[in-house]
């Protein structure tokens, strides 16, 4: 039997958090754990509950959805963050994604798109709402170049280092000594701060710049 997600809702809207606690009522393996109506209620709910998936408003009262981001990132990092959000702009979805996030999802999105959403993240991968992937990846496909693996951490260096010498996440967790979620959100970072898009995109820079060898 598949181990059940859990999920934290964040947003200020009651009749939002209600609609999609409904949604996942009728989902099997997935279970929503906590909510929250702010920042910062999320940042408290997510230490609290340590949930696989987070969904979180970007504009809500006090602290909005991406600082918040930034924050579980870093206290809870093996959790998978979703955006959820009425704004379709590039720009909050680069920000998103630079505070952490490993998807990004329109309120308008069908339920079986949210499934797959907090499914994906779940296991480790990014996803973005089909009306959004055009331009998310027009600005992740911007010129990338060796340079730019000079803004990676070490730690992250590290990690395109075994991702070029083509190990798996799972892998790359033991080796690490991290989980493979945790993986999963780094991976999300070096691919954004390499603007690559892909897997393969990304060995093939960062073997050119020697690394996995």
């Amino acid at each position: 039997m598949a181990e059940e997600i859990t999920v934290l809702l964040a947003d200020d809207h009651p009749v939002v958090r209600g609609g999609l606690r409904a949604l996942f009522d009728t989902l099997d393996g997935i279970r929503v754990v906590a909510e929250a109506a702010d920042g910062a209620g999320a940042i408290r709910e997510a230490l609290l509950n340590r949930p696989d998936v987070i969904l979180l408003d970007v504009r809500m009262p006090g602290m909005g959805g991406i600082d918040a981001a930034r924050r579980i990132a870093i206290d809870v990092p093996e959790a998978g963050i979703i955006m959820l959000t009425m704004v379709d702009d590039d720009v909050l979805v680069t920000d998103a994604l630079q505070a952490g996030a490993r998807g990004y999802l329109l309120k308008g999105a069908e339920s079986d798109e949210i499934e797959r959403a907090v499914r994906s993240v779940a296991a480790g991968d990014a996803v973005f709402s089909s009306a959004i992937v055009p331009g998310v990846v027009g600005r992740m496909r911007g010129p990338a170049s060796t340079p730019a693996i000079g803004s990676l951490t070490a730690r992250e260096r590290q990690l395109l280092d075994l991702i070029a010498r083509g190990l798996s996440n799972t892998a790359i967790a033991e080796r690490m000594g991290i989980a493979p979620k945790t993986v999963g959100n780094h991976i999300s970072s070096v691919f954004l701060k390499l603007r690559v898009a892909t897997r393969a995109e990304a060995i093939v820079l960062a073997r050119d710049a020697g690394f996995g060898r």
